[in-house]
């Protein structure tokens, strides 16, 4: 197939450097920005007289056409051509002639494909913040079925202190959140257009490229053509992004995947959710939680792809910048699918409240709140906190807790025990008296499912 670059070359391209050199395989999927792209710059050629009305109508009109055959089937892309907007440009030629030829006026592939990632992208952002939510709204609905369900907080792995299932999951909420801000931050970074930037010095023809901009809904131009078609920030910014929203789907799929064992108990996966063993036929394992953990490290490799693509890369335009899009893509791809099936997954999960207690009340995650009783009547902290750990190391021995306690062995630890100690070490107590902004009380929860509540109608 005779290439539309071809008039300076001498010699046929090799088989093997059009394989090499094509990117129809993955850039079609773009088809529908190119298209778009297309639209607005043939709108403004015609209205800047560069072209004449009739042809930039009928170039528009025929755009359209293609647009409508290719969703529906008809015109399918051919796998043969060198990339999606050539395909695109030579449909157009076949079908009416000599003003397809006229499209290209003006621009370069690079400002052509600079804005066609930035359109889809801008696209795919709003998809993914759209899944986030619906992951936001999950966790609040269990947050609000679980503001009682009493439980061990944990340092090193290690009982610490207690908290609710409601607040330990709003923890995984606020991760999300700054995700959702993040990307609403990169889909304004995208939402620029480089298109009149040409292949690195822009136009010698008076072109309109805030027309363009508007046409296409975008909130403005790039400042500058060379930056314009060499710029890739916004997409790298994506990537990032969401190799932070895996981290915190992974570091989320741990805890279930430790809550849903034999040794936690304090979940239980929905059948739909889980799978089984070939060989074990008691096994229910949580294969969609470690997927998403070992989903994670694919889109940290997508990010170090882009990250080292770009960084010895002199201005403008090269080459190498077509191996962003395979990169980007599969991250989208990734993180979409991982969202959807994880948010499933953890709307359908059974949590055991009972489960969840009784281990609480084995790790004598009460003890700072029994240092902390001894403060309030005068005690240093230093000194409660002295007197609290002999206390833990008494009932270990004993095999007893501080619930238990009689009050005359409380007293040989300090005289200033009596009997509020046990409101004091009371798990309930110990959650619900934590009423600082943020913390795990019945108060402060309620308060922090509003928060994503009101974001996820407001944004």
């Amino acid at each position: 197939m005779a290439k539309l670059w071809d008039a300076r070359f001498s010699k046929a391209e090799n088989s093997r450097v059009n394989d090499f050199n094509s990117s129809i395989s993955f850039d079609s999927r773009m088809f529908r920005e190119d298209i778009e792209g297309s639209i607005a710059h043939a709108a403004m050629l015609g209205r800047q007289g560069i072209i004449s009305p009739d042809e930039s109508a009928k170039i528009v009109e025929e755009l359209m056409n293609i647009r409508a055959d290719i969703e529906s089937g008809e015109l399918p892309i051919d796998p043969e051509a060198e990339d999606i907007h050539m395909f695109v440009e030579e449909v157009l030629t076949k079908r009416i002639g000599d003003t397809g030829k006229r499209l290209h006026t003006a621009r370069s592939r690079n400002d052509q494909v600079a804005l066609d990632i930035r359109l889809y992208l801008r696209k795919e952002i709003t998809e993914i913040r759209g899944l986030l939510k619906g992951l936001l709204a999950a966790i609040s609905q269990i947050a609000k079925d679980n503001t009682d369900a009493v439980m061990a907080g944990y340092t090193h792995l290690q009982r610490a202190q207690p908290v609710t299932f409601a607040h330990y999951v709003l923890a995984y909420g606020q991760m999300f959140l700054r995700d959702d801000n993040r990307l609403r931050e990169i889909h304004a970074h995208t939402s620029v257009s480089p298109l009149g930037s040409g292949a690195l010095a822009s136009t010698t023809y008076p072109i309109d490229r805030h027309m363009v901009a508007d046409l296409l809904g975008l909130d403005g131009v790039t400042e500058n053509s060379m930056d314009g078609v060499s710029d890739r920030d916004f997409l790298i910014e994506l990537i990032f992004a969401l190799s932070l929203v895996m981290m915190h789907l992974s570091r989320f799929s741990e805890e279930v995947i430790l809550w849903c064992s034999s040794e936690f108990g304090f979940i239980e996966l929905d059948d739909a959710f889980s799978t089984g063993s070939s060989i074990m036929p008691q096994k229910k394992n949580p294969d969609i939680a470690e997927l998403v953990r070992g989903k994670t490290g694919r889109v940290y490799g997508d990010l170090t792809t882009a990250l080292t693509m770009m960084k010895g890369i002199p201005l403008a335009y090269n080459k190498d910048m077509q191996e962003d899009k395979e990169a980007v893509f599969d991250a989208i791809d990734t993180a979409k699918l991982c969202i959807e099936l994880f948010t499933s997954m953890l709307s359908t999960m059974t949590v055991k409240k009972a489960k969840l207690r009784q281990a609480a009340s084995g790790g004598f995650i009460n003890a700072t709140d029994c240092a902390d009783y001894l403060v309030k009547k005068g005690l240093p902290f230093r000194d409660a906190y002295k007197v609290s750990g002999r206390l833990v190391a008494y009932c270990i021995e004993h095999g007893t807790d501080f619930e238990s306690l009689p009050l005359e062995t409380y007293r040989e630890f300090s005289p200033l025990f009596d009997e509020g100690v046990y409101g004091a070490v009371n798990l309930d107590n110990c959650v619900n008296t934590r009423l600082v902004y943020g913390g795990p009380s019945v108060q402060s929860v309620l308060h922090q499912i509003g928060l994503i509540d009101t974001y996820i109608d407001n944004n």
